[in-house]
């Protein structure tokens, strides 16, 4: 089970991040996200609505205290930050363990994280986007396979093309 906590969204300025976060979730692998900060309906309803319309199993929920969720977490907690270590490093010692809760911050992420995290890594020691990090970190995880996984049960399917788009929306 690969969980994402997604910290310290804030509903005016976190909208569009924070629905980004959830859905590069739920298409590279993920089994659910956790949404933290301020209450935000709107973004776990959108998640939903997509995971229902494209097919998959993806869980989104909301959870006010972020502590409680990495302390009674029964797995590893890696926490994505730019001041971590390289992805490169410790990624196959991550992937021994089918139990991840990785957490993407939001607003500044408090320094108790920093030392809850079972791993605190870096896909780039450069400023970037958590959503970028998540995708990296789930792309090495699976190590591509993801790519190839099929979401069942969906009314919309993209038919891949060269140029244009097509849709089976059956």
């Amino acid at each position: 089970m690969i969980i994402v906590l997604r910290l310290g969204h804030r509903p005016g300025r976190d909208a569009r991040l924070s629905t980004h976060v959830g859905l590069a979730a739920r298409a590279l692998g993920a089994d659910a996200v956790i949404m933290s900060g301020e209450h935000d309906e709107n973004i776990i309803e959108s998640i939903k609505k997509v995971t229902k319309e494209w097919g998959g199993h993806f869980q989104v929920s909301y959870e006010k205290n972020w502590r409680n969720v990495i302390k009674n977490f029964h797995g590893v907690c890696v926490h994505l930050t730019m001041y971590g270590l390289p992805i490169q490093e410790k990624i196959d010692e991550i992937r021994k363990n089918k139990d991840i809760l990785i957490v993407v911050g939001g607003e500044k992420v408090p320094a108790e994280v920093y030392q809850l995290a079972d791993y605190n890594i870096s896909v780039t020691n450069q400023p970037h986007s958590e959503v970028a990090a998540l995708a990296i970190f789930l792309h090495e995880y699976f190590r591509g396979k993801e790519l190839d996984r099929e979401f069942k049960g969906g009314k919309i399917r993209i038919i891949p093309q060269a140029r244009g788009k097509k849709t089976d929306e059956g």
